[in-house]
């Protein structure tokens, strides 16, 4: 696993670069999602336009207005908290050394903090000089849909980690309550259907005040939203977040972190009784061994064995998952003892090929809405088998054990069927084209 681009670039290049340790991996990966998406949106909404299917909205706005208060008090704070934390962190270290600490902590570089903000003071009010009229005006422009990407990717990214952390907490809620501030500022710990819920609620808010159709807007944002949650989950494999599987007891972890097959002197119940740390992380006896969500299954001779079974060695939870790996020193030098399915790998190949589809039918759908429709019966199907596999907490609900995402993702579907058949309706009533 690689928990940040230091890693990565070490085993790949055999470089040591230790500004890279700044660059957690699963945060990069994030970050590549909302810029795919982007750019999905984007030609999404420009196809619209020139179908004539999506319309400029008419702004007006004030020009030539002097630069205000409150914006170079919003530049200072901006410029203030990059120069504390991040240009402070690479004069004094803190980001080398381990960046997610530095930036949770009070630590930083107030001079640098106000240096740069002062910068990007200084920076607003020559922007807004540039363009100061002796006495302002009110103008008109077209705004296109396309040109409001930005805004669009902004708000799901803010709306989506804030949804992600908060059912996060909800579905965790013991281990949120002992330690609120460190689940809060831990890169782990996202539920996306949180992010999803949220930020569909934010966008469709934004979308009415800026008059544009909610059935286009989330036919257009149907293969941006699979493509991007592809490169998350791409995200959650190489970091080792914590999002994975069910025990494979069909192989086992070997002291310096290799995975082997699993035979009757090398199997779970040796390893408890050899190794007491691998004990003490699974915190059961082996009389409870049996009921741990575990599978057995062996790897095709033409699949390599980690498609199948991972420890996830060197993952971003360090303590929190697995045990030390022989000869390792230093941060991120845990493994799992007993390798699991590698359920964000398998994420990763469905939606993608899911994705694949939805771009070949968004030209194919006459009907507005329905592309969406399609989205979420995708996404709930693929959500809710990939759980069969997985670890996570159930609830009792009249005789059955579903996990969150199952009910979720359940609804999803349901609410899919419900959405094409709507919109095909609207549509026949419309006279449009179904």
């Amino acid at each position: 696993m690689y928990p940040n681009l230091y890693f990565a670039l070490k085993e790949w290049f055999g470089v040591e670069w230790e500004w890279a340790k700044i660059f957690n991996s699963f945060g990069l990966l994030l970050a590549i999602s909302f810029i795919v998406a982007a750019v999905v949106l984007s030609i999404e909404f420009k196809r619209k336009e020139k179908e004539g299917l999506l319309h400029p909205v008419k702004e007006t706005y004030m020009a030539g207005e002097p630069v205000t208060f409150m914006e170079l008090l919003v530049q200072f704070i901006i410029g203030f908290l990059l120069g504390f934390k991040i240009i402070g962190g690479i004069i004094d270290g803190g980001l080398m050394k381990d960046a997610q600490a530095y930036i949770a902590s009070g630590q930083g570089n107030i001079l640098s903090g106000i240096a740069l903000g002062a910068l990007l003071v200084y920076w607003k009010w020559k922007e807004k000089n540039k363009f100061k009229l002796a006495k302002p005006e009110k103008r008109e422009r077209q705004v296109l849909p396309h040109e409001r990407v930005g805004d669009f990717t902004i708000l799901a990214a803010v709306g989506g980690l804030v949804g992600a952390k908060i059912f996060h907490f909800f579905e965790n809620w013991d281990m949120f309550v002992k330690d609120p501030w460190g689940n809060i500022t831990s890169p782990a710990g996202l539920t996306f259907y949180g992010g999803l819920i949220v930020a569909a609620v934010v966008l469709l808010w934004y979308a009415k005040s800026k008059k544009i159709g909610w059935k286009y807007l989330v036919d257009v944002c149907a293969p941006a939203l699979m493509i991007a949650y592809a490169v998350g989950r791409l995200g959650c494999q190489i970091s080792g977040d914590g999002d994975w599987g069910v025990y494979n007891t069909a192989y086992i972890s070997t002291p310096d972190g290799k995975v082997v097959a699993a035979d009757s002197s090398n199997n779970y119940l040796t390893t408890l009784k050899t190794n007491s740390a691998s004990a003490a992380y699974l915190n059961r006896d082996m009389q409870q061994f049996g009921k741990l969500p575990q599978i057995s299954f062996t790897a095709p001779s033409f699949l390599p064995t980690w498609m199948v079974a991972m420890n996830y060695a060197h993952n971003v939870n360090e303590e929190a998952e697995g045990v030390t790996i022989k000869g390792c020193e230093g941060k991120y030098c845990n493994m799992l003892p007993v390798p699991v399915f590698p359920t964000p790998f398998y994420e990763f190949l469905m939606c993608s090929i899911l994705f694949g589809i939805l771009w070949f039918l968004r030209k194919k759908i006459a009907v507005p809405g329905v592309l969406f429709g399609i989205y979420l019966m995708m996404n709930g199907a693929e959500r809710f088998l990939i759980e069969k596999i997985r670890v996570n907490t159930q609830y009792h609900i009249f005789g059955f054990r579903p996990s969150q995402a199952e009910i979720i993702s359940t609804l999803l579907f349901l609410t899919g069927i419900f959405m094409i058949w709507y919109c095909q309706k609207t549509a026949v009533k419309e006279g449009k084209t179904v």
